[in-house]
């Protein structure tokens, strides 16, 4: 899972980072308020974990913004803001989940994780797909009972073409995925990864659709 971790606490942040980075997940840490929003507007997160107090831009304006353009990205907000009122008011903004700073990191890494299976409407951490099985808990791909060996990044790009079956996902999109904001891409780095892929899990698994991006049917 791709999550941008919107935090200006250097210890907490840099303590989430590691915690979700162990749990597997590819996080991208933002300080600012302004600056997560134009994140945001890229595209490519799977979750967002929000504080509220930030600075340039607080969660709350944020959270409406991103709801307002019809963004569904899941949302867990974490905040020291105990109060009754304040929690009705961040879920109302449309936040999915909420959680009490000091929080213990285990409940934030499950509550995380079932975040992301409502999104997709899973009912547990494994992606059927005909004879394909990528189980993300585990992170093992298996093709008819037979384990493949998938390096990272094509690990990463077959799951967020799985999660999205049905849906062309743009090329520039999956750069950003793969990528980030601080690295660079030679312009067909994708086509390199979908091309291994086709030769591990079937050339028929991923569709391109010229011009626009790729799909797993």
């Amino acid at each position: 899972m791709r999550i941008l971790l919107i935090e200006d606490d250097a210890i907490v942040g840099d303590a989430l980072v590691k915690s979700l980075g162990r749990d597997r997940a590819d996080v991208v840490w933002s300080r600012d308020g302004l600056e997560a929003e134009a994140m945001l507007r890229g595209g490519g997160f799977d979750l967002v974990v929000l504080d509220l107090g930030l600075p340039g831009q607080d969660g709350l304006t944020l959270l409406r913004g991103l709801r307002g353009r019809g963004d569904v990205t899941p949302v867990l907000v974490l905040t020291a803001r105990d109060g009754v009122e304040d929690r009705i008011r961040g879920l109302d903004h449309g936040a999915d989940d909420y959680l009490l700073n000091p929080f213990d990191t285990g409940e934030l890494l499950a509550r995380c994780r079932a975040l992301l299976r409502r999104a997709q409407g899973r009912g547990d951490d494994r992606i059927e797909l005909g004879q394909l099985t990528v189980d993300l808990q585990a992170h093992t791909v298996t093709l008819a009972g037979r384990v493949l060996t998938l390096p990272q990044k094509e690990f990463r790009l077959l799951v967020y073409l799985a999660e999205r079956r049905g849906r062309v996902v743009p090329k520039p999109q999956l750069e950003q995925m793969l990528y980030g904001w601080d690295e660079g891409a030679e312009s067909n780095t994708v086509e390199v990864y979908v091309s291994a892929l086709r030769r591990k899990i079937g050339a028929a698994s991923i569709r391109t659709l010229r011009g626009v991006g790729y799909m797993i049917p």
